[in-house]
């Protein structure tokens, strides 16, 4: 069974070269592990998704400008996630304030190309039916 998500989840990106963290705000009174619970909603560049370093996608323009002057040579950027849209499938079967809530195994992408995953919860003791 997956792992409930909450405040302090480790994050990997595809193409980021460090991991983020997760930052659930208290706003729906529901925790997990003494840790606010994450929804699908938990989304947003910056205020729930942290930066992964830096970015090796050749979508990213920043990217793509700097490897065209080093001629053709892969030169990562800083991250700046770019994420507009929530986290998918979401668990059903828990909801939290009226939305899914977000287990280990959603993925969330960001609009350079890189698929966001789940490393680390931030808890292992409530599963998710």
């Amino acid at each position: 069974m997956p792992q409930h998500v909450c405040n302090g989840a480790a994050l990997m990106c595809s193409f980021g070269v460090a991991p983020a963290q997760l930052t659930v705000l208290p706003q729906n009174r529901v925790m997990t592990s003494s840790q606010p619970a994450a929804t699908i909603m938990d989304y947003q560049p910056f205020v729930n998704v942290g930066t992964f370093g830096m970015c090796m996608s050749i979508a990213n323009p920043m990217v793509a400008a700097a490897t065209s002057a080093a001629m053709g040579v892969l030169t990562p950027q800083p991250c700046i996630p770019n994420t507009i849209a929530p986290w998918t499938p979401g668990a059903a079967t828990v909801r939290i304030g009226n939305l899914p809530s977000l287990d280990n195994t959603c993925t969330l992408n960001c609009l350079w190309a890189g698929v966001i995953q789940v490393t680390v919860p931030g808890q292992f003791t409530e599963l998710i039916p």
